[in-house]
């Protein structure tokens, strides 16, 4: 599984859009915009484990990274609530504001999701948002990316919400769209559903599609659809749970990218952070049949069937289908489509490890979204000559 850029999509020479990312984390959001085509150049994570668990995985995973350049360095580890707009635009362009930039970035999402207390913009992670948003007006990137639960959307008093962040961008000059995606529909083994609002400038727009936005038109940006594994999870004839004890036989007509076997079946013993994982003492770990995920915890996965969301140290434990155990840290990295040149140290403990694992975007699903962003931007990219960079 490693992290080559895509370059289907890119030619020879293209430009590198230099992107700002807020709430970092594992840098999950991060490597799906790297690879394709994206550079990041700024980097914010407030949480210090986090933060150097970023960068040590991030320097591992450039000593194999081909083409292109992985940024391994949290840049600023304030919260956003205390760093200026002008501070941080001066860092990370201390050679000149360029043209064509963007800003990344997933708020914490605990008081939006259906797991959390639903405290909204008004709890400790949720107020992040609104001050994200307002980052966001202030520096007057290109265009911008926001990432959230799609609980966010699911109930009245965080739609109200929302829908004050919408009239905000849409004021500051920004043309915006939204969706909520699946990484499962896009071609993942994973059922993780995501609200994806994009912001990008009017005029920038404009030259993009060759055509005047209304202020408040949806529909407009080219969201990544992929025909075959659209609405995947009725689509599909998926086994049933496995109560006879024995492997059960690979069903025909479902793709093998879909399933969480391919994922776990061909892990090397020595690959790092293969064999981390807690030691089971629970009796759940033998009593659970395989396929059943209809607990709110100890879920244990099926191999022919994709994985639950990935929420692994948040009151939710998923066991290996076949063994008699907890998914280990590498395995729990796979479900999350992280490269296994991506390292994480021997010296954290493993609850922060799958925490950080968890808060993360599936990095395929982040590649999906960043190529139609980037697609999109080419007409701008053509017509306004920005400096070149070799791939």
């Amino acid at each position: 599984m490693k992290l080559p850029i895509n370059v289907k999509h890119i030619k020879e020479k293209e430009y590198f859009i230099p992107i700002l990312s807020f709430f970092t984390g594992a840098g999950f959001l991060d490597l799906g915009f790297i690879k394709a085509g994206f550079e990041v150049v700024w980097t914010n994570e407030n949480n210090k484990i986090f933060a150097g668990m970023y960068e040590f995985g991030m320097s591992a995973l450039s000593r194999s990274f081909e083409k292109g350049k992985i940024f391994q360095k949290i840049s600023n580890r304030q919260s956003i609530e205390d760093i200026s707009a002008r501070s941080i635009v001066k860092t990370a362009f201390s050679e000149g504001r360029p043209a064509l930039f963007g800003i990344i970035g997933g708020p914490p999402c605990p008081d939006f999701a259906n797991g959390g207390k639903h405290r909204g913009h008004e709890g400790d992670h949720g107020r992040l948002s609104k001050t994200y948003a307002s980052r966001i007006c202030e520096i007057k990137p290109a265009f911008f990316v926001f990432e959230n639960v799609h609980g966010l959307l699911r109930t009245e008093k965080h739609r109200s919400f929302l829908k004050i962040l919408e009239k905000q961008f849409e004021n500051a000059g920004y043309c915006i769209d939204m969706a909520v995606l699946n990484s499962l529909d896009l071609g993942f083994a994973q059922d993780r559903e995501r609200v994806f609002l994009i912001g990008i400038m009017k005029n920038l727009t404009k030259t993009c599609l060759r055509r005047k936005l209304e202020t408040s038109e949806r529909g407009w940006f080219p969201w990544p659809v992929s025909e075959k594994y659209q609405n995947a999870k009725n689509r599909f004839d998926w086994p049933d749970i496995n109560t006879n004890g024995r492997a059960p036989e690979k069903p025909g007509g479902i793709p093998d990218e879909l399933m969480v076997f391919h994922l776990l079946s061909n892990i090397p013993e020595n690959l790092p952070n293969a064999k981390e994982g807690f030691k089971p003492y629970s009796h759940k770990f033998k009593t659970v049949l395989e396929g059943d995920t209809s607990g709110k915890s100890f879920k244990r996965l099926h191999r022919y069937r994709y994985s639950p969301t990935a929420c692994y140290g948040n009151n939710e434990v998923h066991l290996h289908p076949w063994e008699h155990r907890r998914l280990t840290v590498r395995e729990a990295m796979r479900i999350q489509g992280i490269p296994d040149e991506y390292v994480l140290p021997g010296a954290v403990p493993l609850t922060a490890k799958f925490k950080m694992i968890a808060n993360g975007v599936p990095v395929p699903l982040a590649e999906k979204v960043a190529i139609s962003l980037y697609n999109f931007l080419r007409p701008f990219i053509s017509t306004s000559k920005p400096r070149l960079r070799n791939l």
